[in-house]
């Protein structure tokens, strides 16, 4: 069985040591088939209901007794990460037809990958995932689709973003904010839609009251989870709710919403999306990556022309860890995914590996969890440090293999996790890991958090800023 050579780490995270970077395993990987005999290039395709295509290509070694366990990680890893980031029910796959049927297994509905297989398949795009095995020819033309994204800012608008643990809105009078609340709430395991109806008309109606004559000319928001025209796909704030009430009620929740407030422009997108959408108009500029640490881990794509693709940014499932026995994501049941290290779950998890299990009761909920590690940090407890300079350290090395995947010149870092001296640590260690390991990258992106202006009021302007009047 051959082992891969997997390059030592110049920055170890200290209270998480066996973590092992995707971009180091995959690196190896690639190192190892480039003076391995009989090794061939692989291409993965994936395909969307609107029949864009993105394509990728790479190598798989022989397919034999010796490298077929190196293969088998490689490629599945690699369609995981591609698939939450780029979405699609159509996978192609080309070069090694006995790695393609192992990996088309692995993602079948009694195989080990059967989330993503209903998630991607019936979930997002309301058709079983499909698998295309052959030569290159089979593989489809990449075809990416670049859609302008807000940057409306005349009139009355509400802009919202629901997230985990809060929803925020804002009321806007030509882009300026004349308004804006953040109220807590709990939505992931409530079982009654009429919950979250409620909550978001709630919002709503709070902004509406501070817009000139009550007008409302048109209303966006940012949410997490997947948004098609709209239209509720799935998403991780309503996973408490049983199939028929997300049918009956969830589904088309944001177009009753609409006719409630007597059909205006009403859009509503990925909060990841809007992160970034909002990353871009401060900075004014592009190829902007924005990453949420909040409840969970949320992503958007600001592509260098301004633009965003028909894609998922779902980087909270995509694995950044290769370990052989990684965090498991306690929705999926996957190991190794971005939102058991940038996130309140993440914070949550190494509170027992860095000691804070003395002083914190585990029993809290995750906010609460975060919120005691920050007062903690902020009294000068050298294990809260250790434990935002662990999440800093991983991070560093995902920064370097999300851009394998992106073009990125400038990171947009926010959410709940990098408040506070917390977060700077963060953003130093990852600077600190580009700077030693991945030098051009250093150089090549800017990291950056929202000034405070635009941490209370940024999304909800990005996210009011998406539909357009008249």
């Amino acid at each position: 069985m051959a082992e891969l050579n997997i390059e030592a780490l110049k920055m170890v995270p200290s209270i998480d040591p066996s973590f092992v970077p995707a971009v180091k395993w995959n690196a190896a990987f690639r190192q190892l088939a480039a003076k391995t005999q009989d090794s061939t290039k692989f291409v993965i395709a994936l395909e969307r209901k609107d029949s864009t295509v993105s394509v990728f290509e790479t190598v798989s070694l022989p397919h034999t007794d010796d490298y077929k366990e190196l293969n088998v990680k490689y490629v599945e890893r690699l369609l995981k990460f591609l698939l939450w980031q780029k979405g699609g029910y159509k996978v192609y796959l080309a070069g090694n037809d006995a790695l393609a049927a192992d990996i088309k297994a692995i993602y079948s509905e009694t195989g080990s990958r059967a989330f993503d297989y209903e998630f991607m398949g019936e979930k997002v795009y309301g058709s079983a995932m499909e698998f295309i095995i052959g030569d290159y020819a089979v593989v489809p033309e990449q075809k990416e689709l670049a859609i302008p994204l807000g940057r409306n800012l005349d009139g009355n608008r509400i802009g919202f973003d629901l997230g985990g643990s809060d929803r925020k809105a804002a009321a806007l009078v030509d882009g300026k904010v004349v308004y804006s609340e953040e109220i807590e709430w709990d939505p992931y395991f409530e079982t009654d839609p009429q919950y979250h109806l409620d909550g978001i008309r709630d919002t709503l109606k709070k902004a509406a009251a501070h817009l000139p004559g009550g007008k409302i000319d048109a209303i966006g928001g940012s949410a997490a989870g997947v948004y098609v025209n709209n239209e509720v796909r799935v998403a991780s704030l309503f996973r408490g709710v049983a199939h028929d009430d997300f049918e009956k009620v969830v589904r088309k929740i944001f177009f009753d919403l609409k006719d409630e407030f007597g059909g205006i422009p009403f859009e509503v997108v990925n909060d990841g999306e809007v992160t970034a959408l909002a990353g871009s108009m401060s900075m004014n500029d592009n190829a902007v990556l924005g990453v949420s640490m909040g409840t969970s881990e949320a992503a958007g794509y600001v592509t260098p022309e301004g633009n965003i693709n028909p894609w998922l940014n779902e980087l909270a499932f995509a694995p950044v860890d290769y370990r052989e026995n990684g965090p498991v994501d306690e929705w999926s049941g996957d190991i190794g995914c971005g939102v058991q290290f940038f996130s309140q779950q993440g914070i949550a998890r190494l509170i027992p590996l860095a000691g804070l299990d003395e002083v914190i009761d585990t029993t809290l909920p995750n906010p609460e969890k975060l919120i005691e590690v920050q007062k903690l940090m902020a009294a000068g407890d050298d294990r809260a440090r250790k434990l935002y300079e662990t999440v800093g350290v991983c991070f560093g090395y995902a920064v370097a293999h999300y851009a394998e995947f992106y073009d990125i010149k400038n990171l947009l870092i926010l959410g709940r996790v990098t408040s506070g001296e917390g977060g700077e640590i963060i953003i130093q260690k990852a600077e600190e890991v580009l700077a030693a390991e991945y030098p051009a990258l250093a150089e090549a992106i800017t990291m950056c958090t929202p000034d405070e202006k635009n941490k209370r009021h940024g999304q909800a302007v990005a996210a009011g800023s998406l539909p357009k009047i008249g």
